[in-house]
């Protein structure tokens, strides 16, 4: 909640100021629990076995969770992409959507360009309709100087969550050039 607040409060000075400003990234910091691909019909052999599979899970959860908290901190309130970036990788969910997004996010922050379009892609692959690499994308393009695809982006955007969201608004402010990300 800290951060939606000191996002909002950058975004209204920004737009106070009329100049472009750098604020910090839109990432909630609570990513879609991970997907397990193994899951297996609970046992009827006794609850016991029942109740160990559920803890593995409940633990790969906890697990997937401490990372995530972990690069979060390093790369939105640290700017310590490259850390960020190696505890994202180490975690083993390079398929997720949120994951990918925000190693997207930490290599577009390095000037890794082809990297970023790399993971954003990936994390399209895994959730097509995932506003957050919509929007982040769409800044990756306006950065390369592809302002109409920026554009298109912004437009899926729109389409996913509408205009008031704030992946909508912070890319198209990317596109006015009144904020960078």
């Amino acid at each position: 909640m800290r951060k939606t607040s000191l996002l909002a409060a950058a975004l209204l000075v920004s737009a106070a100021a009329g100049a472009p400003k750098s604020v910090y990234a839109m990432e909630t910091g609570s990513p879609a629990a991970p997907q397990t691909t193994t899951q297996q019909p609970p046992s009827t052999t006794g609850t016991k076995k029942a109740h160990s599979k559920k803890s593995k899970k409940s633990s790969a959860t906890e697990d997937f969770y401490k990372g995530w908290h972990k690069a979060y901190a390093l790369i939105y309130d640290k700017a310590d992409y490259v850390d960020g970036i190696a505890v994202l990788r180490s975690m083993g969910y390079d398929d997720n959507a949120d994951v990918a997004t925000l190693i997207g996010y930490a290599s577009r922050k390095l000037g890794r360009y082809d990297d970023a379009k790399v993971w954003y892609d990936r994390a399209l692959a895994a959730d097509p309709n995932h506003a957050l690499t919509w929007s982040y994308y769409g800044m990756w393009q306006a950065e390369q100087g592809n302002i109409l695809k920026a554009k298109d982006d912004l437009e899926k955007v729109k389409s996913i969550c509408g205009t008031e969201c704030r992946e909508y608004v912070a890319l198209k402010q990317a596109i006015d050039g009144t904020v960078t990300y």
